[in-house]
């Protein structure tokens, strides 16, 4: 039986995009939960052969105690439970903030400046990496520094046995790990062109609050120069990622 990719998805425009298609041409099976519609999610027992990739959404990990949110709490147990399993696990925006609580971290409204006031981190920008290729091979072929895609404003505190793979100039918690079954990212590595034109489309709200009206031109300006190289960027680091972690859906049930 081959390995199933977990997709746990929380708005119909953001799903798997690359990492789907990654998995897809690996012959893996790809099965969707949306907690947020009130699908169940498989007990790690029940999953054996899994590997879980909890994506994003407008949500944030601290709305859920909000009317009509408590699926998020739900989500956060099972999370929990999945991570203590060691079970492998990609956790994406929301995702990664999800991870980072459930393994003892803590999430805060970005804040930048003297005096501190809120950032929404919104658009194309570089993360720094904080180790080498040597160090991390997940990094391999990727520079000291790649151009990706931000869209949150809420800065994660990563739990003690984190370990900090990436920041950018205004988020320092953009890309980490925890031990060898999950990795957490804040930013975006996973858009193809046709999902950011739904993003831009679907939550150009949040984009017009972040960047003025001019934002959904601009990111659009910027992706046609530099997109195509970013979504190869963005395969090799999810390739690299799923040597890693597939292995591990065969070492625990």
């Amino acid at each position: 039986m081959s390995p199933t990719l977990l997709v746990v998805q929380h708005v119909d425009h953001e799903g798997p995009d690359l990492i789907g298609r990654l998995a897809s041409q690996q012959g893996l099976t790809i099965r969707t939960v949306r907690p947020d519609r009130g699908d169940a999610l498989p007990a790690p027992s029940d999953c054996p052969d899994c590997l879980a990739l909890v994506l994003g959404g407008p949500m944030g990990v601290n709305d859920r105690h909000s009317a009509g949110l408590n699926w998020l709490q739900t989500e956060l147990d099972w999370l929990a439970a999945w991570h203590q399993a060691e079970k492998p696990v990609i956790g994406i925006c929301l995702g990664a903030q999800l991870l980072a609580v459930a393994a003892g971290g803590s999430v805060e409204a970005l804040q930048v400046g003297e005096p501190p006031h809120p950032l929404k981190e919104v658009g194309l920008g570089a993360i720094h990496w904080l180790v080498g290729a040597d160090a991390e091979p997940l990094l391999e072929d990727l520079g000291t520094s790649t151009t990706v895609l931000h869209w949150h404003g809420d800065r994660i505190r990563l739990p003690e046995q984190a370990t900090l793979l990436g920041s950018s100039l205004h988020c320092a918690e953009q890309v980490f790990r925890i031990g060898r079954h999950a990795l957490g990212l804040q930013c975006h590595l996973e858009v193809s062109t046709a999902s950011l034109e739904q993003w831009i489309t679907q939550d150009e709200a949040y984009l017009v609050s972040a960047m003025g009206t001019q934002g959904p031109a601009q990111i659009k300006r910027v992706w046609q120069r530099v997109g195509n190289d970013l979504q190869i960027q963005g395969s090799r680091f999810f390739a690299a990622a799923l040597r890693q972690l597939l292995p591990l859906t065969t070492k625990r049930s």
